[in-house]
């Protein structure tokens, strides 16, 4: 499964991408995550289900310095992922 996510809130200026990145490795999630002009993160992530909702749970409350507002999510046609990794992109 494949989705595009977008985190609100105190979410820029305190390692929240590195967070995410982080997170994905651990729950062996692939994609990319990178800061939006809004203030907010943006990125696709795909993955098992299980492991995306563990994932999407810990963006939400897994980050001491953040406060995640709200969290928005869309399912996506999987794409063909040559690596298994996931990205920090610069900012859009």
């Amino acid at each position: 499964m494949r989705l595009s996510f977008r985190i609100k809130g105190r979410v820029q200026g305190i390692g929240y991408r590195w967070f995410v990145k982080e997170t994905a490795e651990k729950n062996r999630v692939s994609g990319w995550v990178r800061n939006a002009l809004d203030g907010s993160v943006e990125g696709e992530a795909q993955g098992a289900v299980p492991e995306l909702d563990s994932f999407l749970k810990e963006l939400k409350s897994g980050h001491p310095f953040a406060a995640v507002a709200e969290t928005e999510t869309q399912e996506m046609l999987d794409q063909e992922d040559d690596s298994e990794s996931f990205h920090i992109k610069p900012t859009a």
